[in-house]
Protein backbone atom coordinates (compact mmCIF):
# COMPACT_ATOMS: atom_id res chain seq x y z
CA UNK A 1 0.00 0.00 0.00
CA UNK A 2 1.49 3.45 -1.11
CA UNK A 3 2.20 6.09 1.49
CA UNK A 4 -0.03 8.13 0.28
CA UNK A 5 -3.21 5.76 1.15
CA UNK A 6 -1.81 5.55 4.24
CA UNK A 7 -1.38 8.66 5.32
CA UNK A 8 -5.17 9.23 3.54
CA UNK A 9 -6.88 6.23 6.09
CA UNK A 10 -4.76 7.22 9.25
CA UNK A 11 -6.34 11.04 8.65
CA UNK A 12 -9.54 9.47 8.26
CA UNK A 13 -9.88 7.59 11.13
CA UNK A 14 -8.45 10.77 13.35
CA UNK A 15 -11.30 12.59 12.11
CA UNK A 16 -13.94 10.27 12.41
CA UNK A 17 -13.04 9.30 15.99
CA UNK A 18 -12.77 13.11 17.35
CA UNK A 19 -16.06 14.00 15.08
CA UNK A 20 -17.90 10.80 16.91
CA UNK A 21 -16.50 12.26 20.65
CA UNK A 22 -13.79 9.70 21.11
CA UNK A 23 -10.98 10.76 23.53
CA UNK A 24 -8.17 12.24 21.66
CA UNK A 25 -5.69 10.45 23.08
CA UNK A 26 -7.55 6.73 22.44
CA UNK A 27 -8.04 7.54 18.77
CA UNK A 28 -4.47 8.45 18.29
CA UNK A 29 -2.58 5.80 20.22
CA UNK A 30 -5.19 3.40 18.91
CA UNK A 31 -4.63 4.61 15.60
CA UNK A 32 -0.65 4.41 16.15
CA UNK A 33 -1.29 0.90 17.18
CA UNK A 34 -3.58 -0.48 14.29
CA UNK A 35 -1.50 0.63 11.57
CA UNK A 36 2.20 0.02 13.38
CA UNK A 37 1.14 -3.42 13.77
CA UNK A 38 -0.67 -3.91 10.16
CA UNK A 39 2.66 -2.12 8.63
CA UNK A 40 6.03 -2.53 10.78
CA UNK A 41 5.64 -5.29 13.14
CA UNK A 42 5.69 -6.27 16.58
CA UNK A 43 8.36 -3.56 16.64
CA UNK A 44 5.90 -0.59 17.21
CA UNK A 45 5.52 -2.05 20.98
CA UNK A 46 9.35 -0.61 20.75
CA UNK A 47 8.14 2.95 19.32
CA UNK A 48 4.87 3.00 22.38
CA UNK A 49 8.30 2.45 25.02
CA UNK A 50 10.55 4.77 23.90
CA UNK A 51 8.22 7.33 23.62
CA UNK A 52 6.61 7.07 26.74
CA UNK A 53 9.87 7.25 28.57
CA UNK A 54 10.69 10.30 26.35
CA UNK A 55 8.15 12.41 27.60
CA UNK A 56 7.97 11.07 31.46
CA UNK A 57 11.71 12.21 31.09
CA UNK A 58 10.76 15.85 29.24
CA UNK A 59 12.05 18.39 31.91
CA UNK A 60 10.55 21.32 30.18
CA UNK A 61 7.00 19.53 30.02
CA UNK A 62 7.77 19.27 33.77
CA UNK A 63 6.44 23.00 34.05
CA UNK A 64 3.18 22.11 32.57
CA UNK A 65 1.61 21.27 36.12
CA UNK A 66 3.23 24.01 37.76
CA UNK A 67 2.04 26.76 35.90
CA UNK A 68 -1.39 25.04 36.31
CA UNK A 69 -0.66 25.23 40.05
CA UNK A 70 0.15 28.73 40.06
CA UNK A 71 -2.50 29.22 37.54
CA UNK A 72 -5.11 27.72 39.98
CA UNK A 73 -3.74 29.36 42.67
CA UNK A 74 -3.74 32.96 41.55
CA UNK A 75 -7.44 31.92 40.35
CA UNK A 76 -9.02 31.09 43.60
CA UNK A 77 -6.74 33.84 45.59
CA UNK A 78 -8.94 36.67 44.74
CA UNK A 79 -6.84 38.77 42.38
CA UNK A 80 -9.32 38.79 39.64
CA UNK A 81 -12.37 40.10 41.63
CA UNK A 82 -10.29 42.99 43.52
CA UNK A 83 -9.30 43.51 40.26
CA UNK A 84 -12.15 43.79 38.52
CA UNK A 85 -13.49 46.28 41.20
CA UNK A 86 -10.97 48.62 40.90
CA UNK A 87 -11.24 48.88 36.91
CA UNK A 88 -15.43 48.73 37.38
CA UNK A 89 -14.90 52.25 39.47
CA UNK A 90 -12.29 53.70 37.25
CA UNK A 91 -13.49 53.29 33.53
CA UNK A 92 -16.95 52.42 34.29
CA UNK A 93 -18.02 55.98 33.85
CA UNK A 94 -16.64 56.01 30.03
CA UNK A 95 -19.12 54.32 27.42
CA UNK A 96 -18.05 50.65 26.85
CA UNK A 97 -15.99 51.14 29.88
CA UNK A 98 -16.87 47.55 31.44
CA UNK A 99 -16.23 46.02 28.56
CA UNK A 100 -12.86 47.59 28.19
CA UNK A 101 -12.02 46.34 32.23
CA UNK A 102 -13.11 42.98 30.75
CA UNK A 103 -10.47 42.82 28.60
CA UNK A 104 -7.69 44.11 30.58
CA UNK A 105 -8.65 41.87 33.36
CA UNK A 106 -8.38 39.21 30.95
CA UNK A 107 -5.15 40.05 29.32
CA UNK A 108 -3.91 40.09 33.12
CA UNK A 109 -5.48 37.13 34.34
CA UNK A 110 -4.62 35.27 30.96
CA UNK A 111 -0.82 35.85 31.68
CA UNK A 112 -1.32 34.54 35.29
CA UNK A 113 -3.30 31.24 34.38
CA UNK A 114 -1.87 30.66 30.98
CA UNK A 115 -5.51 28.24 30.78
CA UNK A 116 -8.42 29.51 28.55
CA UNK A 117 -11.09 27.91 30.57
CA UNK A 118 -10.05 29.44 33.92
CA UNK A 119 -9.80 32.67 32.57
CA UNK A 120 -13.04 32.70 30.47
CA UNK A 121 -15.21 31.36 33.32
CA UNK A 122 -13.55 33.27 36.27
CA UNK A 123 -13.88 36.67 34.62
CA UNK A 124 -17.02 35.94 32.51
CA UNK A 125 -18.85 35.05 36.05
CA UNK A 126 -17.94 38.42 37.29
CA UNK A 127 -17.83 40.63 34.13
CA UNK A 128 -21.15 39.49 31.94
CA UNK A 129 -23.79 40.00 34.73
CA UNK A 130 -22.14 43.33 35.77
CA UNK A 131 -22.53 44.23 32.10
CA UNK A 132 -25.86 42.85 31.27
CA UNK A 133 -27.42 44.52 34.43
CA UNK A 134 -26.13 47.29 32.80
CA UNK A 135 -28.02 47.17 29.90
CA UNK A 136 -24.83 46.34 27.34
CA UNK A 137 -25.36 44.63 23.99
CA UNK A 138 -25.38 40.77 25.01
CA UNK A 139 -23.36 40.58 21.50
CA UNK A 140 -20.87 42.60 22.92
CA UNK A 141 -20.92 41.57 26.02
CA UNK A 142 -20.24 37.72 25.26
CA UNK A 143 -17.90 39.03 22.54
CA UNK A 144 -15.67 40.86 25.26
CA UNK A 145 -15.41 37.77 27.85
CA UNK A 146 -14.81 35.19 24.76
CA UNK A 147 -12.30 36.85 23.20
CA UNK A 148 -10.85 38.26 26.39
CA UNK A 149 -10.54 34.58 27.92
CA UNK A 150 -8.73 32.65 24.34
CA UNK A 151 -5.70 35.28 25.36
CA UNK A 152 -5.12 32.69 28.19
CA UNK A 153 -3.16 30.68 25.42
CA UNK A 154 -0.88 32.92 24.37
CA UNK A 155 0.32 35.81 26.43
CA UNK A 156 2.92 34.47 28.45
CA UNK A 157 3.53 32.41 30.62
CA UNK A 158 1.29 30.30 28.79
CA UNK A 159 1.05 26.40 29.32
CA UNK A 160 0.29 25.85 25.08
CA UNK A 161 3.96 27.64 24.98
CA UNK A 162 4.92 25.19 27.51
CA UNK A 163 3.95 21.90 25.22
CA UNK A 164 4.83 23.53 22.09
CA UNK A 165 8.00 24.03 22.76
CA UNK A 166 9.56 20.27 23.33
CA UNK A 167 7.62 18.96 20.28
CA UNK A 168 8.89 22.18 17.72
CA UNK A 169 12.44 21.62 19.45
CA UNK A 170 12.52 25.35 20.39
CA UNK A 171 13.25 27.09 23.07
CA UNK A 172 10.57 27.85 25.55
CA UNK A 173 11.58 30.71 26.85
CA UNK A 174 11.74 32.68 23.78
CA UNK A 175 8.59 31.58 22.62
CA UNK A 176 7.66 33.57 25.61
CA UNK A 177 8.94 36.45 24.73
CA UNK A 178 7.65 36.19 21.26
CA UNK A 179 4.78 35.93 22.09
CA UNK A 180 4.40 39.11 24.44
CA UNK A 181 3.55 41.64 21.49
CA UNK A 182 1.12 39.79 19.58
CA UNK A 183 -0.55 38.64 22.70
CA UNK A 184 -0.58 42.52 23.80
CA UNK A 185 -1.64 44.06 20.62
CA UNK A 186 -4.53 41.76 20.55
CA UNK A 187 -5.74 43.01 23.82
CA UNK A 188 -4.92 46.24 22.33
CA UNK A 189 -7.29 45.38 19.30
CA UNK A 190 -10.25 44.58 21.26
CA UNK A 191 -9.99 47.60 23.79
CA UNK A 192 -10.02 50.00 20.87
CA UNK A 193 -12.86 48.08 19.07
CA UNK A 194 -14.86 48.24 22.17
CA UNK A 195 -14.16 51.96 22.90
CA UNK A 196 -15.27 52.79 19.05
CA UNK A 197 -18.12 50.74 18.60
CA UNK A 198 -19.33 52.31 22.12
CA UNK A 199 -18.70 55.60 21.01
CA UNK A 200 -20.91 55.38 17.91
CA UNK A 201 -23.93 53.24 19.56
CA UNK A 202 -23.91 54.54 22.94
CA UNK A 203 -26.42 52.16 23.74
CA UNK A 204 -24.96 49.02 23.53
CA UNK A 205 -22.05 49.67 26.12
CA UNK A 206 -23.41 52.06 28.39
CA UNK A 207 -21.51 54.38 31.34
CA UNK A 208 -22.35 53.67 34.65
CA UNK A 209 -24.22 55.54 36.98
CA UNK A 210 -22.39 58.41 38.77
CA UNK A 211 -23.93 57.31 41.81
CA UNK A 212 -22.27 53.96 41.60
CA UNK A 213 -18.73 55.47 41.47
CA UNK A 214 -18.63 58.01 43.25
CA UNK A 215 -15.36 56.97 45.24
CA UNK A 216 -12.51 59.46 45.61
CA UNK A 217 -9.82 59.62 42.68
CA UNK A 218 -6.89 58.73 45.32
CA UNK A 219 -9.32 55.82 46.08
CA UNK A 220 -9.80 54.51 42.73
CA UNK A 221 -6.33 54.82 41.99
CA UNK A 222 -5.21 53.43 45.63
CA UNK A 223 -7.58 50.47 45.03
CA UNK A 224 -5.66 50.14 41.30
CA UNK A 225 -2.71 49.99 42.38
CA UNK A 226 -2.73 46.89 45.10
CA UNK A 227 -4.76 44.80 43.43
CA UNK A 228 -2.87 45.17 40.33
CA UNK A 229 0.85 44.88 41.67
CA UNK A 230 0.66 41.69 43.20
CA UNK A 231 0.08 39.57 40.02
CA UNK A 232 2.45 41.86 37.42
CA UNK A 233 5.46 41.29 40.08
CA UNK A 234 4.44 37.48 39.87
CA UNK A 235 4.45 37.58 36.17
CA UNK A 236 7.69 39.90 35.71
CA UNK A 237 9.40 37.70 37.59
CA UNK A 238 8.45 34.72 36.06
CA UNK A 239 9.29 36.41 32.77
CA UNK A 240 12.20 38.50 34.05
CA UNK A 241 14.08 35.21 35.27
CA UNK A 242 13.96 33.55 31.94
CA UNK A 243 14.63 36.83 30.05
CA UNK A 244 18.01 37.60 31.50
CA UNK A 245 18.90 33.66 32.14
CA UNK A 246 18.45 33.31 35.87
CA UNK A 247 16.35 30.35 35.34
CA UNK A 248 15.43 27.96 33.08
CA UNK A 249 11.30 27.67 32.26
CA UNK A 250 10.49 24.98 34.46
CA UNK A 251 12.40 26.58 37.41
CA UNK A 252 10.74 29.88 36.71
CA UNK A 253 7.07 27.98 36.87
CA UNK A 254 8.27 26.53 40.40
CA UNK A 255 8.83 30.17 41.38
CA UNK A 256 5.77 30.82 40.33
CA UNK A 257 3.59 28.53 41.94
CA UNK A 258 5.27 29.10 44.92
CA UNK A 259 4.56 32.89 44.77
CA UNK A 260 1.06 32.26 43.85
CA UNK A 261 0.73 30.47 47.07
CA UNK A 262 1.77 32.99 48.98
CA UNK A 263 -0.49 35.72 47.09
CA UNK A 264 -3.16 33.64 47.97
CA UNK A 265 -2.38 33.53 52.13
CA UNK A 266 -1.70 37.33 51.82
CA UNK A 267 -4.89 37.78 50.72
CA UNK A 268 -6.51 35.56 52.90
CA UNK A 269 -7.94 32.64 50.68
CA UNK A 270 -5.15 29.81 51.57
CA UNK A 271 -6.98 26.78 53.51
CA UNK A 272 -6.42 23.40 53.24
CA UNK A 273 -9.92 22.87 50.80
CA UNK A 274 -8.12 25.43 48.74
CA UNK A 275 -5.00 23.37 48.41
CA UNK A 276 -7.00 20.44 47.90
CA UNK A 277 -8.98 21.27 44.82
CA UNK A 278 -5.84 23.61 43.14
CA UNK A 279 -4.11 20.11 43.45
CA UNK A 280 -6.64 17.77 42.05
CA UNK A 281 -7.61 20.34 39.35
CA UNK A 282 -4.10 20.49 38.08
CA UNK A 283 -3.38 16.92 38.09
CA UNK A 284 -7.08 15.90 36.26
CA UNK A 285 -5.11 18.68 33.37
CA UNK A 286 -2.33 17.53 33.47
CA UNK A 287 -2.85 13.94 33.14
CA UNK A 288 -5.20 14.57 30.06
CA UNK A 289 -2.46 16.70 28.55
CA UNK A 290 0.61 14.43 29.33
CA UNK A 291 -1.57 11.24 27.73
CA UNK A 292 -2.19 12.87 24.73
CA UNK A 293 1.50 13.88 24.21
CA UNK A 294 2.21 10.19 25.06
CA UNK A 295 -0.46 9.24 22.15
CA UNK A 296 0.59 11.99 19.78
CA UNK A 297 4.25 11.17 20.21
CA UNK A 298 3.48 7.52 19.40
CA UNK A 299 1.10 8.28 16.45
CA UNK A 300 3.98 10.86 14.96
CA UNK A 301 6.74 8.11 14.60
CA UNK A 302 4.17 5.65 13.63
CA UNK A 303 3.62 8.15 10.82
CA UNK A 304 6.73 8.76 9.88
CA UNK A 305 7.98 5.30 9.76
CA UNK A 306 5.04 4.70 7.17
CA UNK A 307 6.63 7.69 5.39
CA UNK A 308 3.64 10.03 6.38
CA UNK A 309 6.44 12.97 6.69
CA UNK A 310 7.86 13.04 3.45
CA UNK A 311 3.82 12.87 2.15
CA UNK A 312 2.91 15.97 3.90
CA UNK A 313 6.37 17.88 2.97
CA UNK A 314 5.97 17.10 -0.56
CA UNK A 315 2.44 18.21 -0.80
CA UNK A 316 3.04 21.79 0.51
CA UNK A 317 6.18 22.05 -1.04
CA UNK A 318 5.19 21.05 -4.65
CA UNK A 319 2.24 23.81 -4.49
CA UNK A 320 3.02 26.13 -6.96
CA UNK A 321 2.34 28.98 -4.81
CA UNK A 322 5.58 30.16 -3.60
CA UNK A 323 7.00 29.96 0.22
CA UNK A 324 3.91 32.94 1.13
CA UNK A 325 1.42 31.59 -0.80
CA UNK A 326 2.44 27.94 1.04
CA UNK A 327 2.63 29.86 4.38
CA UNK A 328 -1.07 31.33 3.48
CA UNK A 329 -2.17 27.76 2.59
CA UNK A 330 -0.91 26.71 6.48
CA UNK A 331 -2.26 29.31 7.80
CA UNK A 332 -5.95 28.57 6.38
CA UNK A 333 -5.66 24.52 6.95
CA UNK A 334 -4.81 25.68 10.97
CA UNK A 335 -8.30 27.56 10.78
CA UNK A 336 -10.19 24.38 9.41
CA UNK A 337 -8.75 22.00 11.44
CA UNK A 338 -9.43 24.91 14.83
CA UNK A 339 -13.05 24.30 13.79
CA UNK A 340 -12.99 20.69 15.06
CA UNK A 341 -9.87 19.84 17.07
CA UNK A 342 -8.82 22.03 20.03
CA UNK A 343 -5.54 23.75 20.15
CA UNK A 344 -4.10 19.98 22.26
CA UNK A 345 -4.91 18.12 19.52
CA UNK A 346 -3.39 20.52 16.70
CA UNK A 347 0.05 21.45 18.62
CA UNK A 348 0.64 17.45 18.88
CA UNK A 349 -0.67 16.44 15.84
CA UNK A 350 -0.11 19.08 13.31
CA UNK A 351 2.63 20.94 14.65
CA UNK A 352 5.32 17.91 13.61
CA UNK A 353 4.03 18.09 10.62
CA UNK A 354 4.51 21.24 10.03
CA UNK A 355 7.15 23.04 11.59
CA UNK A 356 9.94 20.72 8.93
CA UNK A 357 8.10 22.89 5.86
CA UNK A 358 8.51 25.96 7.54
CA UNK A 359 12.28 25.27 8.22
CA UNK A 360 12.33 23.71 4.41
CA UNK A 361 10.66 26.87 3.47
CA UNK A 362 13.70 29.56 5.41
CA UNK A 363 10.88 30.74 8.03
CA UNK A 364 12.76 31.80 11.41
CA UNK A 365 11.00 28.98 13.49
CA UNK A 366 9.97 31.22 16.52
CA UNK A 367 8.03 33.53 14.19
CA UNK A 368 6.23 30.82 12.73
CA UNK A 369 5.64 29.20 15.45
CA UNK A 370 4.09 32.33 17.01
CA UNK A 371 1.76 32.77 13.93
CA UNK A 372 0.53 29.53 14.90
CA UNK A 373 -0.49 30.47 18.09
CA UNK A 374 -2.21 33.56 17.17
CA UNK A 375 -3.61 31.49 14.69
CA UNK A 376 -5.07 29.18 17.23
CA UNK A 377 -6.70 31.91 18.72
CA UNK A 378 -9.69 32.16 15.91
CA UNK A 379 -10.26 28.38 16.79
CA UNK A 380 -11.40 28.96 20.24
CA UNK A 381 -14.07 31.85 18.65
CA UNK A 382 -15.17 29.49 15.54
CA UNK A 383 -17.52 26.54 15.31
CA UNK A 384 -18.75 24.13 15.57
CA UNK A 385 -16.24 22.99 18.20
CA UNK A 386 -15.56 27.00 19.96
CA UNK A 387 -14.67 25.94 23.23
CA UNK A 388 -14.72 29.42 24.17
CA UNK A 389 -18.31 29.63 23.03
CA UNK A 390 -18.76 26.79 25.08
CA UNK A 391 -17.12 27.61 28.04
CA UNK A 392 -19.26 30.88 28.02
CA UNK A 393 -22.45 29.17 27.51
CA UNK A 394 -22.26 26.75 30.35
CA UNK A 395 -22.44 30.40 32.80
CA UNK A 396 -25.07 32.40 30.97
CA UNK A 397 -28.06 33.47 32.06
CA UNK A 398 -31.55 31.62 30.46
CA UNK A 399 -32.06 35.80 28.61
CA UNK A 400 -28.80 35.21 26.67
CA UNK A 401 -29.27 32.93 23.47
CA UNK A 402 -26.11 30.98 21.35
CA UNK A 403 -26.71 33.36 18.67
CA UNK A 404 -26.25 36.14 20.95
CA UNK A 405 -23.21 34.73 21.62
CA UNK A 406 -22.80 33.46 18.14
CA UNK A 407 -23.01 37.29 17.17
CA UNK A 408 -20.60 38.64 19.66
CA UNK A 409 -17.84 36.85 18.52
CA UNK A 410 -17.92 37.67 14.74
CA UNK A 411 -16.24 41.17 14.99
CA UNK A 412 -13.73 39.55 17.39
CA UNK A 413 -12.89 36.79 14.38
CA UNK A 414 -12.14 39.33 12.28
CA UNK A 415 -9.61 40.93 14.84
CA UNK A 416 -7.50 37.96 15.40
CA UNK A 417 -7.54 37.83 11.26
CA UNK A 418 -5.95 41.34 11.19
CA UNK A 419 -3.87 40.57 14.42
CA UNK A 420 -2.34 37.91 12.43
CA UNK A 421 -1.45 39.51 9.61
CA UNK A 422 -0.03 41.74 11.11
CA UNK A 423 2.77 39.32 12.46
CA UNK A 424 3.19 38.33 8.83
CA UNK A 425 4.05 42.25 7.89
CA UNK A 426 5.84 43.04 11.12
CA UNK A 427 7.83 40.19 11.75
CA UNK A 428 9.38 42.55 14.90
CA UNK A 429 6.19 41.72 16.56
CA UNK A 430 7.51 38.77 17.39
CA UNK A 431 11.55 38.48 16.70
CA UNK A 432 12.59 41.36 18.38
CA UNK A 433 12.09 40.17 22.30
CA UNK A 434 13.77 36.93 21.82
CA UNK A 435 16.64 38.48 19.92
CA UNK A 436 17.14 40.64 23.06
CA UNK A 437 17.09 37.44 25.18
CA UNK A 438 20.17 37.10 27.61
CA UNK A 439 21.62 33.41 26.81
Amino acid sequence: MSPEFIVLLMFVGLFIGIFFGFPTAFVLGGLAMIFGVLFSGPEVFGFFIVRLEGVMKSYTLLAVPLFLFMGVFIEKSGVAERLFSSLYLLLGGLRGGLGISTIAISALFAAATGVVGASEVTIGLMALPAMLSRNYSKSLACGSVCAGGTLGILIPPSVMIVVYGPIANISVGKLFLGAVFPGVLLALMYIVYIAIRCYFKPQDGPPMPLSEREVPLSRKLFLLLTSIAPPVVLVFAVLGSIFFGIAAVTEAAAVGAIASILLAAIYGRLTYQVLKEACIQTLQITSMILMIAVAASFFATVFVSLGGDDVISNLFLNLPLGKWGILFSIMFLLIIVGMFIDWIGIVFIVVPLITPIAEALGFDPIWFAILVMVNLQISFLTPPFAYSIFYLKGITPPEVRTTDIYKGVIPFVGLQVIGLASCVLFPNLITFLPGLMIK
